[in-house]
């Protein structure tokens, strides 16, 4: 699969429509490469092998994505996304379209509202859970891992332990706001990756699911199989 991908690559890239756009540019690279085998953009591609980039643009700065672009295993050993060996220009054009994204389809469609869905909270807030991207960076089932630079533990932490952290509404205020990681070492660079504030994006009920997903995720406790 990635040897055909190699071949393809110089073919896609110079099928790309020229744009006075940057962003533009940028979306026809992106399709062109075929990234939506493996990520999605609203109800476009739907591959699981990587992230739901509909929210990228909030999630992730463009200095980070450039970063990630160059070299994706120079910041997570292991990770299946291959190093395209992309040239500057294509690089900043990508950059550019995913600084786009910043969640429009979802702000029209809210594919947790679905029938079958939005009934259930735990069920819902797993779907934001995924398509919002928290997944990206917090984990699958909120394991953490994903790392980040100048922070104690050299990643962003799991999340499994959140219910005994905090209460819901405390919970919900860090969503809400965001935060910024306090750097482990004051005299180098602060660290890339911060979680963004969702308060614009997520409605109140929408983060009362999220929470109880978070929540749901905890391992159970002695009590809990007291009878």
């Amino acid at each position: 699969m990635r040897r055909a991908l190699w071949i393809l690559i110089p073919f896609a890239l110079s099928a790309c429509a020229p744009s006075k756009d940057p962003a533009a540019r940028g979306a026809a690279r992106f399709a062109a490469l075929g990234c939506v085998t493996c990520h999605r953009v609203g109800e476009r591609g739907g591959g699981q092998a990587g992230p739901d980039l509909t929210t990228v643009g909030i999630r992730h700065s463009a200095a980070w994505l450039d970063l990630w672009l160059k070299d994706p295993s120079a910041w997570k050993l292991g990770t299946t996304m291959p190093n395209l060996k992309l040239k500057d220009d294509v690089r900043a054009d990508l950059v550019a379209y995913l600084q786009s994204l910043n969640g429009e389809p979802y702000r029209a469609t809210r594919p947790w509202n679905a029938p079958g869905v939005k009934a259930d909270p735990r069920k819902r807030g797993e779907m934001i859970y995924n398509r919002v991207g928290c997944v990206a960076c917090h984990g699958d089932r909120g394991r953490g891992g994903f790392p980040n630079n100048n922070v104690v533990g050299s990643a962003v932490p799991g999340l499994k332990h959140a219910r005994d952290g905090f209460s819901v509404p405390e919970l919900k205020e860090r969503i809400r706001l965001g935060r910024r990681p306090e750097p482990a070492d004051p005299t180098r660079p602060p660290p890339w990756v911060e979680m963004p504030g969702w308060k614009d994006f997520l409605s109140e009920d929408e983060l009362d699911a999220l929470v109880t997903y978070l929540h749901s995720l905890a391992p159970p406790k002695a009590d809990d199989w007291a009878e």
